[in-house]
């Protein structure tokens, strides 16, 4: 069988063999001759049946700043983990519809910016799988919106980092928004 196959080959022509052997690093007098053929090399051979291929683990949610993530230096990271970080503003969405909670927040970023606020505590409720049917109505639809209001907004820059609260604020219902220091 493998005659057969060695029969079916044709030899590159010599100028190309040599560019090739040169590209390699290899010297002419290393390169195959037309009467040498180098087997190709066999498929893998799998016994049984393949499984297929696992899904890719999912990435931890890195936490977001105005241009993409930002690390907060280790003292900021220390106090929001103790729930020692005290906030200078506190905007409360509960009970509003999207639109009032829109309108709310950009409103209360205006406030806690010209009062000179550093941190702004962003009470949302809860996340709750929302299906993107139900996101309009559904519980936990304000919290599945807030990161790209927020991204979207003309606040943008002045957000340095956006964390989850400490469970004294209001934990996994509520977020700090770091915003940045006026100068």
């Amino acid at each position: 069988m493998w005659a057969q196959v060695v029969r079916t080959v044709k030899p590159l022509p010599s100028e190309a063999r040599r560019t090739r052997t040169e590209a390699q690093g290899g010297e002419a007098h290393g390169a195959p001759t037309s009467g040498d053929v180098m087997p190709p090399a066999p498929p893998a051979k799998v016994k049984g049946r393949v499984p297929p291929p696992l899904p890719p683990k999912p990435v931890p949610p890195k936490p977001l700043g105005a241009t993409g993530p930002v690390n907060l230096d280790g003292s900021w990271e220390k106090r929001i983990s103790k729930g020692t970080l005290v906030p200078d503003f506190s905007l409360d969405l509960h009970g509003a519809s999207l639109d009032q909670a829109y309108l709310r927040l950009m409103h209360g970023l205006v406030q806690a910016k010209a009062m000179g606020a550093r941190v702004v505590l962003l009470v949302t409720g809860k996340a709750r799988p929302v299906d993107a049917a139900d996101r309009g109505s559904a519980r936990g639809a304000i919290r599945a919106k807030v990161a790209d209001w927020l991204a979207a907004s003309e606040h943008a820059s002045d957000i340095v980092a956006i964390r989850a609260a400490h469970r004294r604020h209001g934990g996994p219902g509520a977020l700090y928004l770091v915003l940045r220091k006026r100068r």
